[in-house]
């Protein structure tokens, strides 16, 4: 996990603040939890639709919350980050969470990170939703740092706001809503952000040990799954499958695809 961390830029640093983590009262709310987006604006929109109209048979209060991972690979990265900016559907709250890739994003924004490591990350969708053609830079531009300079100036400062506001974690009585998971022998107040957007094996492996049920995303499933206490519900729009959101309301579940 070190290792990996450390490639995608996401170590230890004095520049990047701890991430919030929000505690929820769910007792008498209905929750929709939604899996990584990556871009994908049609999909997002076709599964609100499909929220609002299960929401009509719903009374009181319904929150959507956002598992983070909105850009990157898909072909409207920026376009997803204008729509979660706009309100929510009438009717309805709405939490993003942060995820590895919106980290990997703010650390080349703010230089800690370069951008081949955020073009492995796939990156090149995510400018060209901003209108940035990096091979056309590159005959333009001799110097790294002059792309950088222009990309850096071409992403709107809403869209860099929103990038630091999004916490890192919801807690709720029965559950907790993560990007990728966490450590269930750590205690949720001493989880390292860098663990919550990246962990996969010491979690899955680990997941026995929960002492509340884990709604994530991050490791694209052929289709959202129970495994013991933990729930993925990323399973890979971007990639040709479906978008997901998982329903908790009065301590059931129900899953809704786009």
């Amino acid at each position: 996990m070190r290792k990996l961390a450390g490639l995608l830029g996401l170590h230890r640093n004095a520049d990047r603040e701890r991430r919030a983590r929000l505690r929820l009262d769910t007792s008498d709310i209905a929750v929709y939890a939604v899996g990584d987006v990556h871009g994908c604006l049609d999909e997002l929109l076709s599964l609100e639709r499909a929220i609002v109209a299960d929401g009509k048979d719903v009374p009181g209060r319904k929150i959507i919350i956002m598992l983070g991972d909105y850009i990157d690979r898909g072909p409207a990265s920026s376009q997803v980050i204008d729509h979660l900016l706009a309100p929510p559907p009438a009717g309805f709250e709405r939490i993003c969470l942060v995820g590895n890739h919106e980290i990997v994003m703010l650390d080349y924004i703010d230089g800690r990170l370069g951008l081949a490591d955020w073009m492995s990350m796939g990156a090149a969708s995510t400018l060209l939703s901003y209108g940035i053609d990096l091979d056309r830079l590159s005959q333009i531009y001799r110097s790294g740092k002059q792309i950088d300079d222009v990309i850096r100036k071409a992403i709107p400062a809403s869209h860099i706001a929103f990038l630091r506001s999004l916490p890192i974690l919801v807690e709720a009585q029965r559950f907790v809503f993560v990007h990728a998971g966490l450590r269930p022998e750590v205690d949720l107040e001493r989880q390292s952000d860098d663990d919550l957007v990246l962990i996969r094996s010491e979690f899955y492996g680990r997941a026995h040990l929960l002492k509340k049920y884990v709604v994530h995303g991050h490791t694209p499933v052929s289709e959202a799954r129970r495994e013991g206490m933990r729930i993925n519900i990323d399973t890979g729009a971007v990639f040709g499958g479906r978008l997901t959101a998982l329903r908790i309301w009065r301590d059931k579940g129900r899953y809704l695809t786009n």
